[in-house]
Formats: C-alpha cells, structure tokens, sequence
C-alpha cells in the first residue's frame, strides 16, 4: 500500500537556524537513533496509517532540505511514506538476531540521508531478540530538531497500553532538598540572595574561562575511551541494557538526592572500573584484578551535555498539534547550549563516594548559566563568522573532551506505539566527534543504558555495559549497608 499526504497549502517556506544550518557541515553531519524494542511483532500497515495521521503532520517531518547557495530552507513537500518505512526481508531463524541488529543499525550510521526527501525514517526489523519480539529504529536528522524534542514528538504518538485513549505520563523533575523558604529574617535573606546571585555570576565566569580553554589548548587525558581524529566519521555501534529503575529510586531515596546524581554516580564509577582493568590489561605483566588500582592518576575525563533552552512543549500540547490542521505556529528547532560536566575517575574504597561526588558536581552546575551563556556564544559566532567557522570551533571543542552525556525521562507505565507495546526505548545520537556517547532513558520500571561507541576505540562495548550494571549493584548494596540517610 502507498501513501501520501501532503501540507496544508498555507504553510510557508522555513529558513534554517544558524544551529540547524551547524548540523549539516561536513564534520558536524548528526543524526538521532531512537531504538523501540517491542512485544509483538510490527504491523506495517498499522504503523503507516499512524504515522498518517499524527507524525508527517508535524512541519518538519513533511518538509524537505532545499540549499540554494548558502541559504538553506525547509520546504513543504507530498510525503510518500514507502520512502520512509523500510521493511527489509529477514531470515527469522538466523543464528544470532542480537548481532545482526548491532550490524544493522551499525551500517545505518554509514548511509548518509537522501535529500531528496523529509530528511527522516523509521526501520521495521520484524526479529526476535532477547529483550523483544521486533525491533524498529527511527533515524532522524538532528537538524529537525533537539533529541528532547525530538523523544516527546515520537512519546506523544504513543498511548498508554492500558488505557489505548490516554497519553503516557512523564514525572516532573524535582530537586532534591529544594523544600527549604526564605528566612524571616529580612535581612538575613537579603544578604542570602545577594550572595546567590554573586555565586552564580562566579561560577559562570569560571565556567566561561574553562569553555575558552577547551577550544584553544585544555584537552582531556588520551584514555582508552578517547576517540583520535576522525572519529566523527566512523560507523558507530549501539549497545543497550536495562537495569532495574527501582534500584535507582532506592539510592535516590535513601541518600536524599536527584536521579540525575544516581545516574552520573553510576556512570564515574562504571568508567573508573573499565579504564581501570583497560589499563591493566595493558600491563607488560598481563594478568590484573579489578581491585587493584592500575590508573594513573589526575585523569582529565569531561563529558560535554547538550542543554535544551527552549521552553519544554507537553505530550499533550504535540498530541493535539498533531492531531488535527492546526494553525498554532510550532515553537521548534535546535536552541541547546553546552555544559561541561568533570568526572571523576578513581577507585573508591565507598562506593557511596561516586555518589556524593557526581551530587557535588551537579550541584556546582545547577550555579552557573553556562549553558546559556554558551548558547549565545555559539549563536554570535554563527551569525557573524558564519556555519564554517562555527562547526570548526565546536567540532575542536567536543574533540577536547571524552564523551557525550544525557538522560532523557520517559513515561512511568507501559505504553504502545501506535498499537505495538513496547518493551524498551533507546535512544542515541551519532556524527558528532566522540568514540563515546553515553544516554540513560528511564521507561516505566526500566532504566536503559545506551552507548554509541567506536569499536576501534571500545572494541568491547558489552564489557563497559557489565561495569555501570555493576557499579549500580556496588553502590545500591552500600546503602543498604549504610542504612538510611547515608548521605
């Protein structure tokens, strides 16, 4: 069956963004992977019909790339969904689905997208693996829009499996000890505010400081995780694994702290048991244990996060956009700015210190307008040097550091992709120059651990997998040790 549907006539040409323009230079070509492991097998037709009536109706994802000269627009296009839903034939009793999915999704990352079309589309793998009964992988061009955005588009196509009517429900994020008011000590407070408000001026300034460093000279030590040049060229591989997200509450709970502090805890110490055994087997004496500590000593090891700035759209906002020809003009795009997050890489002898040294670290960040400030940075640069110079600045920038890093939250409870209910989400991001990126997406009872690496670099991703599962044991058996208030 073929389908097509169009734009609504009143819809204009779209200029790019300086930063949508930035994420399709040559060295900056990025794309988003979202990973949908399902319970049953995928219904293409139902998939099509879906996708008919809610995604393509989203400007972005009806328009393709028009580049006149230097100028580069979105233009309102007929979308002919055979060209975007790929059903390739599979062999359903090959000998190792799991490996045949890595590669599939692997190559993806080599085929560069046809302009010629809405530069998205969404892969059917109808094979069972060991955590789904069918897989299906979207592929869209980061230049559409932010990863954030981009998962509350695609969650907002979803409805709760137990209830087919109702869109899923995402929790609010909270601070953790944010309970506390104003003193009624007037003048107290006053000073309090003020030196708030001088804090945060320090902080981002010293923040700034740091941002220029690291694209002229501070590079992060050369470690087994650390991609040469090049790297943002190289296929990619994608590795997932879901632990438990009430292991993660538990420690979140018991040590009075966010998820966001659990997750990088999890994240420092997994990476100091990886680099720890990859520097041993390094050793000319061969053979070491991961309790003795082969690390060398003040690692510089940053992880760069993209900050959405743009005000948060809700499901239920996109839903109704997407659910009839509205008029509302799409707040959308690509408005992130830059955060620099310092991990600490070491072997602790208290579990419980990755912990409390990620909280400190976040809490530093949470005083800083760093990634405001970069975002402006980054927009003077690119509409006063042009997408050129601004690629080149950043692309240097990201290369001085390891990884990239984010948590996405998703839904609480189960839900179905336009009828399919899943059993996981896992999303990723490649072309950027990183031999590793590291996303946490929580779903339902699950949290999944996503990494996009370069198997030259990390030949053994499943290994770095096993050492945040790992740790995540290590530290959640320490605070059962410790008892409450183990902070």
């Amino acid at each position: 069956m073929e389908t097509a549907t169009g734009s609504s006539s009143d819809e204009q040409v779209v200029m790019l963004s300086p930063t949508a323009r930035l994420f399709h230079a040559p060295r900056f070509n990025c794309h988003i992977i979202a990973i949908m492991g399902c319970k049953t097998g995928i219904d293409p037709i139902v998939l099509k019909l879906g996708l008919e009536h809610t995604l393509i109706k989203h400007p972005r994802f009806s328009s393709k790339l028009v580049v006149d000269g230097r100028k580069m627009k979105w233009n309102p296009t007929i979308v002919n969904l055979q060209d975007h839903i790929i059903v390739p034939k599979l062999d359903p009793n090959m000998e190792s689905p799991d490996q045949f999915v890595e590669d599939y999704i692997s190559h993806l990352t080599t085929i560069p997208m046809d302009l010629c079309k809405p530069l998205w589309e969404v892969h059917l793998l109808n094979l069972k693996t060991s955590d789904a009964e069918a897989i299906g992988v979207f592929r869209i061009h980061h230049s559409i829009g932010d990863g954030a955005s981009l998962m509350s588009l695609l969650l907002a196509c979803t409805r709760k499996t137990s209830d087919p009517e109702a869109l899923p429900s995402i929790p609010e994020q909270r601070r953790a000890g944010s309970s506390t008011s104003p003193s009624s000590d007037g003048f107290c407070w006053f000073f309090l505010v003020i030196w708030k408000i001088l804090r945060l001026i320090w902080n981002s300034l010293v923040d700034m400081i740091l941002f220029a460093a690291t694209i002229f000279f501070l590079e992060d030590t050369k470690t087994p995780l650390k991609g040469a040049f090049g790297v943002d060229l190289k296929p990619k591989r994608f590795v997932y694994r879901s632990v438990s997200m009430d292991d993660i509450k538990l420690i979140k709970n018991k040590m009075n702290i966010t998820i966001n502090d659990v997750i990088l805890g999890i994240t420092q110490a997994g990476l100091s048991r990886y680099l720890n055994r990859e520097y041993g087997e390094n050793e000319k004496d061969g053979e070491t244990k991961q309790n003795k500590i082969i690390l060398p000593k003040s690692i510089l090891l940053r992880a760069t996060v993209l900050v959405n700035l743009r005000p948060a759209v809700g499901i239920q906002t996109l839903a109704d956009l997407m659910g009839k020809e509205s008029k509302v003009k799409w707040g959308w795009g690509n408005r992130i700015g830059y955060l620099v997050l310092p991990f600490t890489i070491s072997l602790q002898d208290d579990p419980l210190n990755y912990v409390r040294q990620a909280k400190a670290t976040i809490d530093r960040k949470k005083r800083s307008l760093e990634p405001f400030c970069t975002f402006q940075i980054a927009k003077l640069v690119l509409c006063t040097l042009g997408v050129k110079v601004g690629a080149a600045i950043a692309h240097r920038f990201l290369s001085n550091t390891t990884l990239a890093f984010s948590n996405v939250v998703g839904p609480v409870e189960e839900v179905s992709f336009y009828g399919h209910p899943l059993a996981f989400i896992a999303p990723s991001v490649y072309g950027h120059p990183h031999a590793l990126t590291i996303h946490f997406q929580s779903y339902s009872n699950k949290m999944t651990i996503v990494l996009a690496v370069d198997v030259d670099v990390i030949p053994h991703p499943h290994k770095l997998c096993d050492d945040l599962e790992q740790s995540l044991k290590l530290i959640k058996d320490a605070v059962l040790d410790n008892g409450l208030d183990a902070a």
